[in-house]
């Protein structure tokens, strides 16, 4: 990706969910817009597995135009961060207030390594 917003250039993985890449830092940022729910996980769960698996780098997952997670959304990350603890890779997650809020009231916080925002997430992936 290319540009200063690499939003415009995600690719549809759903009717609701949009994603996609770029190599910011030593970390790979991965962008998604839309919604992560139950008529998406699976593609989410997809399209993160294949970058992960084409590349070895410490990986930042910006959720933070997300206007939408539910409990299936909540698990496709939980399993992603299991995924990345297994292979002993760095997460991040940037949320927005939505998000956040999420999250935290399920206590997935400290387990999904979830920070205010991007260049926070690219500072921790690099220490």
């Amino acid at each position: 990706m290319s540009g200063d917003d690499p939003i415009s250039e995600l690719q549809r993985l759903t009717v609701s969910l949009r994603g996609g890449f770029e190599h910011l830092d030593g970390g790979l940022v991965l962008h998604f817009t839309g919604q992560l729910d139950a008529y998406s996980e699976k593609q989410f769960i997809g399209y993160v597995t294949d970058v992960l698996q084409a590349n070895q780098l410490p990986i930042v997952l910006d959720l933070s135009k997300i206007d939408f997670l539910d409990s299936s959304g909540l698990g496709a990350l939980v399993q992603i961060a299991k995924v990345c603890k297994d292979a002993k890779r760095r997460l991040q997650l940037v949320g927005n207030t939505r998000v956040n809020q999420t999250v935290k009231l399920v206590r997935l916080d400290e387990f999904l390594h979830l920070v205010d925002d991007l260049p926070t997430a690219l500072s921790q992936i690099a220490a």
